[in-house]
């Protein structure tokens, strides 16, 4: 019962970082933010990768360049994209953009690892595909055909790319290392190349401009969104196995668009609701075995 009231948590922590991502996206840069939010996240999680796994494993030669893609996709590209798509549209819609991400891996998975996907999980990428293009267009699908989509649109479609390569990158990094050592990794070598561009940015000219919210997003993007989320995630994992966990992950939409509703004052409209049914419900089929 813990495990699940974890994930529940894990699904809550995620869908507050749009929310979070939203706030700090105004105000700070995205390299900035991106570093700040890794920052604090490496300086947690290799104190809970010492307390859980009695240390971080020194790696293998063979371990390099796959831990250095994972810090580039999952953790450089990503956030900045995501940094930068929140600058422009709403913490919801990104949600739901983002939340297409379970049909990309199962399509590359059966392309590279030969995974097998059922008549239900194909049903559920066309699902979720429909409902991605109902959130992406708002409505008007002719938008996508004549190629308006706004730049804050394709910055999240950016992060769906970038995380499908962190995740598929990540299968195969897995299989000699824990994932918790993967994602401290992961984290630190992202952290260290948004350094340079953040300087470059601004961040020591624009530290003291930041606001308490602006503290506060970054602080929770760093910790709950990342060092408990993964620790509870993969402990979900662990305790209850990949299929009951991955579960959770589908409520991470939900509670980002009610959120986005209830603190961020963005509207419901009749697009983002269809949407979001769609997308949830073709991303549990695309992961169903």
């Amino acid at each position: 019962m813990m495990q699940y009231a974890k994930l529940l948590f894990v699904a809550l922590f995620w869908g507050g970082t749009f929310v979070a991502g939203r706030t700090v996206a105004q105000n700070v840069g995205p390299f900035s933010a991106a570093f700040l939010r890794f920052a604090v996240a490496s300086f947690f999680l290799v104190f809970v990768t010492r307390k859980l796994e009695g240390g971080i494993p020194l790696l293998k030669k063979h371990q390099i360049v796959p831990v250095l893609l994972l810090g580039m996709t999952g953790i450089f590209a990503y956030n900045v994209f995501f940094l930068s798509g929140l600058k422009i549209i709403e913490a919801g819609r990104a949600s739901l953009i983002i939340a297409t991400n379970p049909i990309f891996i199962a399509l590359f998975a059966y392309s590279f690892f030969k995974e097998r996907l059922t008549g239900i999980n194909i049903a559920g990428i066309l699902l979720c595909a429909s409902g991605a293009i109902i959130v992406i267009s708002k409505g008007n699908p002719l938008i996508i055909l004549k190629g308006d989509l706004g730049s804050g649109e394709l910055y999240i479609l950016g992060c769906v790319v970038s995380w499908v390569l962190y995740s598929l990158i990540g299968k195969r990094t897995m299989h000699d290392m824990s994932p918790l050592s993967a994602v401290t990794y992961s984290c630190l070598i992202g952290g260290l190349l948004l350094f340079p561009p953040a300087v470059f940015e601004g961040l020591f000219r624009d530290f003291g401009n930041y606001g308490g919210a602006d503290w506060f997003g970054i602080f929770y993007l760093g910790f709950f969104g990342t060092v408990l989320g993964f620790t509870w995630y993969y402990e979900g994992i662990k305790e209850l196995g990949a299929s009951k966990a991955a579960v959770f992950i589908n409520f991470v939409p939900i509670s980002a668009v009610i959120l986005s509703f209830l603190i961020l004052k963005e509207t419901l409209d009749l697009s983002l609701i269809i949407g979001a049914v769609m997308v949830v419900s073709g991303a549990y089929l695309t992961n169903r075995r």
